[in-house]
Order: structure tokens, then C-alpha cells, then sequence
């Protein structure tokens, strides 16, 4: 109670029948070496407040930079205006809406803080790496960049929710490109997938610079490689390209507002439907999907989401069996299904959504091993690089930057331009086998886009390796 916003919020002493008020401080920094040269340095800080309103059956929101008395009045009369506006048109009823009225908090574990490093130190670690890139004429744009965002969230609600959560996430990213002639190739870290909450601790397994070698030998061996071969082979999975297949193929369809409607006209719907949950073979039994914003250092780990709701780990879909979906409080009120706390929005100025946090495929008992000498004929493929899925989120085609022929048994050459598609109905029925903990690693995407205004959120996915039977392989050009 003693943070100035709800101080201000309980001076003014709204007449509705139940407000809210999340408040958000953002900071961000982007460094970038490329060519060895530094771009400018992007600093940003931000800050503001969103208000909502249930009041008379209807529900409104307002947000304001501005956190003064002044301010959070015209925010909270502007609020209450939509709610009364809104009265008998909403898609769920406010009045059967249980808010919680949690207190608690959350941080982010961080052993070494991004300040601890000076701006000239941080600079030059990533230009010992650039120039560390540049191995071969044939290197013909390379880069090395951190984005680093802290973030700190105070919730408030008229039943007395009192939160206070704070974030530090870090993303390290280095590309190199190869060109002869015609043929153009590049390399990434992970597809810029590297991404953790934490400190400069995150950078120490990695060995950039060690790793920054790697990418640009990566590269030119992608160069000199033979094109993926065509046709339908079994196709093994590295954990960087599977963040990218469980998003787009179970993430996005289990999004519970998508299901009712929500994103229709703007990012697509759902093959899903409110009558399968519980009933519907999603995958082969070694299919086990879990929501869990409870693991440390996972890029979307939190205790509450934006509308104050306990976080705990569920599964979404458990023994291949879809058993629960991506829906938040007011979701689950308007559907009647159990969903999980990922109501969540990217900034103050923006309403809370059903939105992925940490999506992750549990491990399996299959070394990678294992897996190898279980393929006859397959190709092994890492870090995605392109994607296509239709508005059902069913059809898929995905590309990936690096790929290897799996040949009775053994890895054998380096091939390049690796795609495969499926659908999604029966891409996760074909899944084969699933890596065990050793295989089991850990990414995420600061870039996941939905909602109108749009908003771009941060996602964790965590995945063993995993190998899927007779899938159509093709190259690209």
C-alpha cells in the first residue's frame, strides 16, 4: 500500500465495483557490432499505467504516462466511461468474474548484473567477437549484438492484490553471411533464440568468442555443402528449431481467445475447438506439452500473470492427449474450460491477453544416440530461419539454416537449404521418439506478435531433441 499510484488511486476513492492498476517502469539497451563497426546505441526508458474497470456488467481500460492525481483521474474516468459504454455488449460477464486479490512477488535470479559491466566493457566484448567473424573473404556481413531489458511491475486491485514483480532478460546474438557467386548462406546463435532471464552469467557457458568462430566456419561449410535432399524421410529436430515448431503449431492453436474468435481477422483462428479438450489425440503418447512460468531463467518465468493470477505449472496436453488451453481468467470465464495464468501484456499501454509464456516439451528416455541409430534414412536439422503457417495454425512449412543426412545410423555430410512441412493434426502423431534430459535445452523469442494494437511479447519454449517418422523433406534454392 504504500506505492504513490494506489495512494492516489484510494484518495480518489473510484465508485465501481471492482478497478485495477498495473504499473510498469521499462528499460532497454541495444548494442550492436556489425562489420567491426559499433551502430548507435538504442537506450530506451518508458514508464506508465494501465486502469481497468468492472462496473454495471461492463468492463473498460484506460492507460496514462501520466501517474499524478490529474493523471490516474482522467484515466480512471475514461475507464469507467468504457465500462458503462460497454454494458450487455461484452464478451464475458465481469459480474462472474472472480478476480484474485493476491500479494506476493517475483525477481528474476541474477548472479552478475548488467551494470557491473561499464557500456565500453560490454562494447568490446562484442567487438573481439565481430572481428573474430570476419575468417574468410567469403564472410560477407557479420554481426555481434546484446539486448538486455530490465523491467519492474506493481499490481493493485480494489479486493486488495498487491504484486510487485521485476525482470532482467538478456539477449546475446552473433550472424555471419557467406556468399560465392550465387549462393548465399548464413549462421546464427541459435536463431536468436538464446534468450534468458538473468545476468551477464547467461554469457559464460556460451563462450562467445570461441562460439563466434564457430558461426562463421558454420557458414562457409554451408556454402560448400550439397542441397538438402527431397522427399519424406524421418527428420530429427535440434531443441533451437522445436521452440519454433511448438509455437507456431501448438502455442499459437492453444491460445484460448484465438479459439473463441478473437484473432480472426487479423492473425487467423484455430483448428482447435472448445469440444476437444479432453477428447483429442494431439500427438502419440511421448507428446507432453506444460505451460510452466515457474522455471528459473526461462525467458517467460513469473509468479502472477497481468491480472493477478497465481502462476503454476499445468499441462496443456499430456500422454499426446489435449487436456487444457492457453486461457487466462476472463477466457476461462467465457468459455467454461480451466485454462492457466498467462494473461499478459507487453507494455502499460496495453491491455492484458491470452499469450504464450513458458510453452515447453518435457523430456523423454532417448539419448541423441540412440536417436541417430534409429534412423535409417533422415536428416537432422537446427535453427529455424524461416516459417509459413496458415490461419488455422494447421499447415505448416518451415526452413531451418543447418542440417545434417542421417544415414543408417550415423551422421554423416553437412547439407544446405533444409525445409520440411506437415500439418499439425498429424505432425505430432508421427513423433517417434523424444531426447531425455541431456538433450534438453533451453530458448525463447523476444519477438511473438499478436493482438490489435499489436502487441510484441516475450516467450520461453524449452524442448529435448526430438524425432518425428516420415515427414516431407525438401531443399530450397
Amino acid at each position: 500500500m504504500n506505492h504513490p499510484v494506489i495512494r492516489r488511486i484510494h484518495d480518489l476513492n473510484p465508485k465501481v465495483d471492482f478497478w485495477s492498476a498495473r504499473v510498469v517502469e521499462n528499460s532497454a539497451e541495444e548494442l550492436v557490432v556489425r562489420q567491426n563497426v559499433l551502430e548507435p546505441v538504442k537506450q530506451t526508458i518508458d514508464h506508465g499505467l494501465m486502469i481497468t474497470v468492472f462496473d454495471k456488467g461492463g468492463f473498460g481500460y484506460a492507460a496514462t504516462p501520466d501517474a499524478s492525481e490529474s493523471g490516474i483521474s482522467q484515466a480512471l474516468q475514461c475507464a469507467t466511461k468504457w465500462a458503462h459504454a460497454s454494458q450487455k455488449l461484452t464478451t464475458f460477464d465481469p459480474d462472474q468474474t472472480a478476480m484474485p486479490a493476491h500479494q506476493g512477488s517475483y525477481k528474476s535470479f541474477v548472479q552478475k548484473n548488467w551494470d557491473s559491466l561499464s557500456l565500453k566493457d560490454r562494447v568490446g566484448l562484442l567487438q573481439e567477437a565481430s572481428k573474430i567473424m570476419k575468417i574468410d573473404d567469403r564472410i560477407v556481413d557479420w554481426s555481434a549484438s546484446f539486448w538486455y531489458r530490465a523491467v519492474k511491475q506493481n499490481y493493485f486491485t480494489s479486493n486488495g492484490a498487491d504484486i510487485e514483480q521485476e525482470w532482467s532478460f538478456l539477449v546475446p546474438n552473433l550472424m555471419a553471411t557467406a556468399n560465392q557467386q550465387n549462393n548465399t548462406q548464413s549462421r546464427s546463435l541459435h536463431g536468436r533464440g538464446l534468450c534468458r532471464q538473468g545476468g551477464l552469467e547467461i554469457l559464460e557457458p556460451l563462450d562467445f568468442k570461441e562460439t563466434a568462430r564457430k558461426i562463421s566456419q558454420e557458414a562457409i561449410e554451408l556454402l560448400l555443402a550439397d542441397n538438402c535432399p527431397t522427399g519424406p524421410m524421418d527428420l530429427l529436430l535440434d531443441p533451437d528449431q522445436m521452440l519454433l515448431q511448438i509455437h507456431e503449431s501448438i502455442g499459437h492453436p492453444l491460445e484460448l481467445d484465438r479459439i473463441l474468435g478473437d484473432e480472426r481477422n487479423y492473425a487467423g483462428t484455430s483448428f482447435v475447438t472448445l469440444d476437444m479438450f479432453g477428447k483429442y489425440q494431439y500427438g502419440s503418447e511421448l507428446l507432453n506439452i506444460t505451460y510452466d512460468p515457474t522455471l528459473s531463467q526461462e525467458f517467460a518465468s513469473f509468479a502472477f500473470d497481468d491480472d493477478g493470477v497465481a502462476a503454476k505449472k499445468e499441462f496443456l496436453i499430456q500422454n499426446g492427449l489435449l487436456v487444457r488451453p492457453l486461457g487466462g481468467i476472463t477466457s476461462q470465464t467465457r468459455s467454461g474450460l480451466s485454462g492457466v495464468a498467462n494473461s499478459r501484456a507487453c507494455n502499460w499501454n496495453r491491455p492484458a491477453i491470452d499469450r504464450m509464456a513458458n510453452l515447453n516439451l518435457e523430456p523423454g528416455t532417448s539419448s541423441f544416440a540412440d536417436m541417430i541409430k534409429n534412423i535409417e534414412k533422415g536428416v537432422f536439422m537446427k535453427t529455424n530461419t524461416s516459417w509459413s503457417i496458415d490461419d488455422s495454425r494447421n499447415k505448416f512449412q518451415f526452413g531451418c539454416e543447418w542440417a545434417q543426412l542421417i544415414e543408417n545410423g550415423a551422421l554423416t555430410r553437412v547439407v544446405r537449404n533444409p525445409n520440411y512441412r506437415g500439418i499439425s493434426a498429424t505432425f505430432w502423431r508421427n513423433l517417434k521418439m523424444v531426447g531425455d534430459k541431456n538433450t534438453f535445452e533451453m530458448y525463447g523469442s523476444p519477438f511473438c506478435g499478436k493482438g490489435e494494437p499489436n502487441q510484441v511479447i516475450s516467450v520461453g519454449h524449452a524442448s529435448p531433441a526430438c524425432l518425428f517418422s516420415q515427414v516431407d523433406v525438401f531443399g530450397g534454392v
